[in-house]
This record gives structure tokens, C-alpha cells and sequence, in this order.
């Protein structure tokens, strides 16, 4: 086993909650939970990437339950009733297998469609704003009833948080707009609201990033000092671990310093954080990450023992990422 693997395969802990390694999945929208309720096969999906050895399943997003979410009726919801019982479902097939899950929860904002009916930040009135903290509110009271162990509030890659965090998207006057620390103020007023609604133990993270699905080159922050700002601004609203996305997490994430976005949110809270972007596809983490756990994404489609067999020394037993595994589910 490389060095790297062998202190990713270390037991670890986030607050209160242990976990087997530092190993996570990353969440993946999939599409296959019917009305928005997960099913069986949903939790047998998770269930596989826990025996096959992840120590934390982040879920792919779940809906906050209002109708402004989104326009697909085949991702998952986390509200209470039939989403919830679904949800409960996965949790004990996680359980029963030995893992941690932790519930994303998320809200498209401008990629709903048709694109007249996408709240957006410079759309926003106060009267929404409360109904949307309401709703987040709701969703994490309803993960963790159905079991789940940690949430992550999807705040990345161009939906509604992120929104508010890209000066691109968000020309507000108020209180929500303008420098880096008020572009984060309503991601941190979520990021409030689901703290309260949760216990005190479990762990929250927040995912962002500085991409955006439709614009690869985008920037929440120019500098470090404006990251800090943000970052700054969720740990003290109660955020517990940074989840920083890249596309590649070997990328430096501004120019003149090798360390990636994981490690200059590490560095700039000292909070835990998680560090995922084409990890194992092909390239495998290095020691110097400075990241305390990492995610793997689309490599575990079709390989879900991929840390099981990576960190007993079977890596020939993995096969190699194609877009063919997309349409996997198993």
C-alpha cells in the first residue's frame, strides 16, 4: 500500500462521529428515486460502496421540499412522509453494512427550468428568503429523523448558495450582496437554520467551490484573503467541515502556491475539510493534500470496492473510469 493510501485507510472522526478511513463518497446525482422517494435499489446502491469499504457516503442532493427546488421529479427529496421513509431505508442498509451517510441536501436556484420560474438571488424578496430557510430548516430536521449521521448543504458548482456567492450572479444592494462576507451572509443565514435544526453532535458540512458546472473558470474568490472571507463567514454561522470541489484536486487554486482549495480552507479556519475532484480518475491522492478526508466520485460507478481493493494492495482489480459507468447503477 502507498503512503498515501495507508493514512487514508486511518480511522478518523468528525465531532463526535467515527468512521472506518478518511474515504468518502462524493455525492452524484443519479436520477432513479421515482416521485422523488428513494427506493430499494437506492439503498442497495449505497449500501455496496459501504461494504466495498467508503468510510463516509455523502448521498447524491436531495430537494429541500419547496416547489422552487427543482423541475425533476426523478432526484430524491428530503421532506417528511414517503421521501422520509425512503431515506430511512438507505440509512439502515448503510448502518447494517458498517457505514456513515450523510444526507446533501439542495436547491437548484437559477438551473430549475423553465428558467422563468428559478429563483435566483437578484429574484429573491424577503418573504422568500424566510419560506427557503423554513424549508432547508425542514429537510435537515427530516435527515436527521431518517437516520442520517451528517448533513452537507450543497452551497457549489453554480446552484442557489453558490449563486449568492458569485459576484456573476448576485448584484443585490442589501445586506445579501456586494463584498465577499455579505454574498455569504444567506448562505450562512441556511447554514444557521440548519445547525438549529439538527443536533448539537451531528456534523455539518458545507460544499462550495470556485467552478460552476456551465463555467469551468469561474471564481467565488480571486484571492485568499476574499476565500478567507467566506469561509470565514460559514464556520462562524456553524459550519463543522469545508467540502471543497475542484475538477482536479491536484490543481494549485490561486497562482504562486501549490496548495489546492481543500488545503487553503484548512488553512484558512482550521476546520476539518474534505478535498474531491477526479480522484483516482486516473490519479490517486498524494501525501502532501492537506486535506483531511478525500472523496471519490465517478471511479466508484463501476467500482465500488474501489477502496477496499486499492487499500489491500489490488489496485490491478480496478478498472478504469469510462462514461459508459454513468449509466451504471448497482
Amino acid at each position: 500500500m502507498s503512503a498515501a493510501l495507508e493514512i487514508l485507510n486511518r480511522p478518523t472522526v468528525l465531532g463526535k462521529l467515527a468512521l472506518s478511513n478518511r474515504f468518502v463518497m462524493a455525492p452524484m446525482t443519479r436520477k432513479r428515486s421515482p416521485g422523488g422517494v428513494p427506493t430499494a435499489a437506492n439503498a442497495a446502491y449505497y449500501r455496496r460502496r459501504a461494504e466495498g469499504g467508503v468510510g463516509l457516503i455523502i448521498t447524491e442532493g436531495a430537494l429541500i421540499g419547496h416547489p422552487s427546488a427543482s423541475h425533476e421529479d426523478d432526484v430524491p427529496r428530503l421532506t417528511p412522509g414517503a421521501a422520509e421513509e425512503g431515506w430511512r431505508l438507505v440509512t439502515g442498509e448503510v448502518h447494517a453494512a458498517g457505514g456513515r451517510i450523510a444526507a446533501q441536501i439542495w436547491h437548484l436556484g437559477g438551473e430549475r427550468r423553465p428558467a422563468e420560474t428559478a429563483w435566483t438571488p437578484d429574484r429573491l424578496d424577503d418573504q422568500q428568503i424566510r419560506e427557503l430557510l423554513i424549508a432547508y430548516a425542514e429537510s435537515a430536521r427530516t435527515a436527521a429523523r431518517a437516520g442520517f449521521d451528517a448533513v452537507e448543504i450543497h452551497a457549489a458548482h453554480g446552484y442557489l448558495l453558490d449563486e449568492f456567492l458569485w459576484p456573476r450572479t448576485n448584484h443585490r444592494a442589501d445586506r445579501f450582496g456586494g463584498s465577499p462576507e455579505r454574498r455569504a451572509a444567506f448562505p450562512a443565514e441556511v447554514i444557521r437554520a440548519v445547525r438549529a435544526a439538527i443536533p448539537a453532535d451531528m456534523p455539518l458540512i458545507v460544499r462550495f467551490s470556485q467552478f460552476k458546472e456551465r463555467d469551468h473558470a469561474a471564481r467565488i474568490a480571486d484571492t485568499p484573503d476574499e476565500l478567507g472571507a467566506i469561509l470565514g463567514v460559514f464556520a462562524a454561522a456553524g459550519a463543522d467541515v469545508l467540502h471543497a470541489s475542484q475538477r482536479r484536486f491536484w490543481e494549485p487554486a490561486f497562482v504562486g502556491d501549490p496548495a489546492n482549495l481543500a488545503a487553503w480552507a484548512k488553512r484558512l479556519t482550521g476546520l476539518p475539510v474534505i478535498t474531491v475532484g477526479s480522484v483516482g480518475v486516473p490519479r490517486l491522492p498524494v501525501d502532501d493534500l492537506g486535506a483531511d478526508l478525500v472523496a471519490l466520485g465517478r471511479v466508484l460507478l463501476g467500482n465500488p470496492d474501489w477502496v477496499r481493493l486499492a487499500t489491500s494492495g489490488r489496485m490491478r482489480e480496478i478498472r478504469p473510469y469510462t462514461k459508459a459507468d454513468e449509466d451504471l447503477y448497482y
